[in-house]
């Protein structure tokens, strides 16, 4: 076999080389190759003329490719930043500009701001985020206010700390923020009814607790007393009531998902979490049945590709069970570590999802 002939068979037989020739974009930024014919280094998502193979070599990166003597093509500027990391910088600068101004930058200002159209930023930023800018506004201010309810003097100080002109306009939004009134959150949800039930299902114990805007906990354990305990962490100071008979008919639908999660849930939920979370567990609702993502992965679609692991503590904080499905959240290496209701329930939900 001559020299040609087996520097082609080499190539050929690396896994990176399936890649360019399917011109894989989610490469992009794990290797380079060049190209000994034409002296350049390409993207593997690169539209240029595919290369022969016994020409072609892989780089670890740009600088890397450059020492050896190539330097970057025209066509896909390999030594810039690809498209989507620029994307998801421009988004994650929009997510500092909102969370700094005030009052919120409207979808107009933002566009100028990033110099694309109000629609294409749309788009964008709920690709990267989950959300729109309007929710992920809401959704700061809402964090904003549930620190300065936890941590200032009177109700009305934190209306206007957390950057509220005034009282009305913050009462307009006070039930979407907090899911209800400023009083009763101060109070650990005094006041707040909410209904709640334990059953079995084949996972074990599983909870099931409701307000009036919808599910707000599924909790799956061992111990049916600990996961009472944890619904009354969460709630301190709210009314919980045991189950009624049309209670019970919701818990089982809900264990209905867990028996057969690929089915999804048709049921309202009242989710509530810091700003953070909720871009996280709203990208985790879109991730589809039988499919996983890796930590690393679920930080980049939110526009936020360093905080990894941010992103795994959210998931950790998770309150709801399958619904938001954080068991379809991986280690880069395909492991199945790090589920807050244990590795075997996780493992069970996933080849249910699979068909295995």
């Amino acid at each position: 076999m001559g020299e040609r002939q087996r520097r082609a068979v080499v190539t050929v037989s690396d896994p990176r080389w399936a890649a360019v020739v399917a011109r894989d974009a989610r490469a992009d930024g794990v290797f380079v190759y060049s190209v000994r014919s034409t002296g350049v280094y390409c993207r593997p998502s690169c539209a240029s003329r595919q290369a022969r193979p016994e020409n072609v070599a892989f780089h670890a990166s740009a600088a890397e490719a450059e020492r050896a003597g190539f330097r970057a093509c025209r066509r896909c500027r390999p030594d810039e930043p690809g498209r989507a990391q620029r994307q998801a910088t421009m988004v994650a600068g929009l997510c500092r500009l909102i969370e700094a101004a005030d009052p919120a930058p409207t979808l107009n200002e933002l566009a100028a701001q990033a110099g694309i159209s109000a629609f294409h930023l749309h788009r964008l930023f709920k690709a990267h985020t989950g959300v729109t800018p309007k929710a992920y506004a809401l959704a700061r201010r809402g964090e904003r206010v549930r620190h300065e309810l936890a941590h200032g003097d009177s109700v009305t100080a934190a209306i206007y700390d957390a950057g509220y002109a005034s009282n009305g306009r913050f009462y307009e939004q006070s039930d979407a923020l907090l899911g209800m009134t400023p009083q009763a959150f101060r109070a650990g949800g005094a006041e707040v009814e909410i209904r709640f039930a334990i059953g079995e299902c084949s996972l074990g114990a599983i909870l099931v607790a409701a307000s009036a805007r919808g599910v707000c906990a599924i909790l799956l354990g061992d111990d049916p007393q600990a996961l009472a305990c944890d619904l009354q962490d969460r709630f301190p100071a709210a009314r919980l009531i045991g189950a009624d008979a049309g209670f019970e008919r919701l818990v089982a639908r809900v264990v209905g998902l867990v028996e057969a999660p690929r089915l999804g849930l048709d049921l309202p939920l009242d989710v509530r979490g810091t700003a953070f979370q909720q871009r996280v567990w709203q990208a985790l609702r879109q991730v589809p049945a039988g499919q996983t993502l890796s930590y690393t992965e679920l930080a980049e679609r939110i526009g936020a590709p360093k905080a990894v692991r941010a992103v795994a503590s959210a998931c950790a904080a998770n309150p709801l069970a399958v619904a938001i499905p954080c068991h379809r959240v991986v280690r880069a290496d395909g492991g199945l570590a790090g589920y807050r209701w244990g590795v075997e329930r996780k493992q069970a939900l996933l080849a249910r999802e699979s068909g295995a």
